[in-house]
């Protein structure tokens, strides 16, 4: 009908194949400014849903920006994309927001969560605890992915985990949370990480 609205239909690169079988919820945390907005939107094959918003003077002595002077937006409830890890595996991402205020929204995040990516700044491995602690208390299993900052000091892997206090089994490695193929290997490494799990009986 002439002048009347139209709504457009799915893009073609958001819809799924057809050989789909299996999805899966992860969940990306981390502490402010770590790189959980920016690992969602680079690994992500749709347009990622994120909630930033522009961040004011309100925020001052509230938020912890340590490392992020230039930083403008912050997530306030979550980011969400999607990425095919075979044409068979859909994984849905959930970034959560950093900042204390907001970490009441987590526990809705976790519901239904396969398994987590925390992700870690090593100027600031004493945010991390907390972070570790939630997902420990809701039997959450995770993966450990070091955010190379420029700046950032670099530490053997056996050094992290002992500041981190892991068993060893979880695994730990490095990412640029920038690249999507970097990216990616993180979250290959928490899928065969719980196919680990699975297969050897360990609890989630």
């Amino acid at each position: 009908m002439k002048g009347s609205d139209t709504v457009p239909g799915p893009r073609a690169e958001d819809q799924l194949p057809q050989t789909t079988e299996a999805a899966a919820k992860i969940v990306v945390v981390g502490g402010f400014g770590v790189g959980k907005t920016t690992m969602v939107g680079a690994v992500s094959e749709i347009k990622p849903l994120t909630t930033e918003e522009t961040m004011t003077q309100a925020g001052i002595g509230v938020d912890d920006n340590f490392g992020s002077a230039s930083k403008t937006a912050t997530t306030v409830a979550m980011d969400f994309g999607r990425i095919r890890i075979s044409d068979q595996v859909v994984l849905y991402l959930f970034g959560t927001p950093g900042q204390e205020r907001f970490w009441f929204l987590w526990n809705g995040l976790f519901e239904g969560a396969l398994g987590a990516v925390v992700l870690v700044d090593t100027r600031r491995l004493e945010v991390s605890y907390e972070v570790m602690g939630r997902l420990e208390e809701r039997g959450v299993p995770f993966v450990v992915a070091v955010n190379t900052f420029p700046d950032g000091p670099r530490y053997p892997v056996e050094d992290l985990r002992q500041a981190l206090d892991l068993t060893p089994e979880i695994p730990i490695t490095e990412c640029d949370a920038r690249r999507r193929a970097s990216s990616r290997d993180v979250l290959m490494t928490l899928m065969r990480f719980l196919h680990t799990m699975t297969t050897s009986g360990s609890p989630g």
